[in-house]
């Protein structure tokens, strides 16, 4: 079996406002192995950037991580004093954040932010450490690196910024690297190109990753497993194959619908998910998702659905869970 690396287990995270609390996540439980991929999905508001920053503690008033537990290595990261977690970050776990225009510092160069990174984490002298910045740059593709050391951000294209944050995020080659949407900002072609160097990096360097996105096509293409979001909570998780040819949540079955597929002939209107995702200041009584579900029932609107384990290695919270739209009749309580 793979090592345990992380396992985030009812993770909350709330943020007190005027008009209420709102829960942006709320009861969050999952696992991480070595080396695996982790794909979180769902809508915006569904909680995804909130719990990779809240993996990391970078959670600040009026919010505040309420309960839970988030074990690395054998160690409760919510435990930790302020001064270790610094310590932690960009050591043992990196981020990739989605804009990289506001994650890397217009006034330095990439050579400096990149020495930075190296001298606060490695015991690399001066002049190891600009060796080991050219061959991270390297490593991420970019041309006449020990050049491009010497420019500013701006001088880079967005899919090169972006190549320079993934040369900073595995500088100290950490254990865990979380992507925040890292290709959100970025050309078609140029998020293919991002994606791919991403996933070849992180298997060189053996390193694993949680990918935050809305997007479960990339989700599809390079992550082993998948958590479904949608109002702060998981709904769905599973191994990426298997959930995304028979999900059992009707919210996974909506989002897969709704992309669109390569056909010979003209295909009739894409299906969508009806309605809005409600607001987190007046949630549902029961199910978040029963104003939008085609198979709601009158539970559904007065008992939330409790994470319950299916056939395998699935899980899903739903009352009324289906497969590839039929009864989904299988499975352990």
């Amino acid at each position: 079996m793979a090592e345990l690396l992380l396992e985030v287990r009812n993770l909350r995270t709330y943020f007190e406002l005027f008009r209420g609390t709102v829960k942006a996540v709320d009861g969050v439980s999952f696992t991480l192995e070595a080396g695996e991929i982790l794909g979180i999905v769902g809508e915006s508001g569904g909680g995804k950037s909130v719990t990779g920053f809240s993996l990391l503690g970078l959670i600040d008033p009026p919010g505040r991580i309420a309960d839970g537990e988030v074990i690395f290595r054998g160690e409760d990261l919510l435990k930790k004093s302020a001064e270790e977690m610094r310590r932690i970050r960009g050591k043992e776990i990196s981020m990739i954040f989605q804009d990289p225009m506001t994650s890397l510092n217009p006034l330095q160069t990439v050579g400096r932010q990149l020495d930075e990174m190296l001298a606060l984490h490695t015991s690399l002298s001066a002049s190891q450490r600009r060796n080991r910045a050219v061959e991270l740059l390297t490593e991420v593709g970019i041309p006449n690196p020990a050049d491009r050391l010497e420019n500013y951000p701006h001088q880079f294209s967005g899919g090169m910024r972006q190549r320079v944050v993934i040369a900073i995020a595995l500088a100290a080659n950490p254990g865990l690297i979380i992507a925040d949407e890292p290709t959100t900002a970025l050309d078609v072609t140029v998020q293919a190109q991002i994606l791919t160097l991403m996933e070849n990096l992180v298997k060189k360097f053996g390193s694993s990753l949680i990918l935050i996105t809305h997007d479960l096509a990339v989700v599809s293409e390079m992550t082993h497993r998948v958590a479904v979001m949608y109002c702060g909570r998981i709904v769905e998780e599973g191994p990426t194959k298997e959930l995304i040819r028979a999900p059992y949540h009707p919210y996974t079955m909506g989002l897969l619908e709704s992309i669109p597929r390569m056909a010979g002939t003209r295909l009739p209107r894409l299906p969508q998910i009806p309605g809005m995702v409600p607001s987190l200041f007046d949630l549902p009584r029961g199910c978040s998702f029963e104003p939008r579900c085609p198979r709601a029932t009158a539970r559904c609107r007065e008992e939330i659905p409790e994470m319950r384990r299916m056939t395998g290695n699935r899980r899903t919270a739903c009352h009324n869970p289906q497969t590839a739209g039929k009864e989904a009749a299988d499975y352990d309580r």
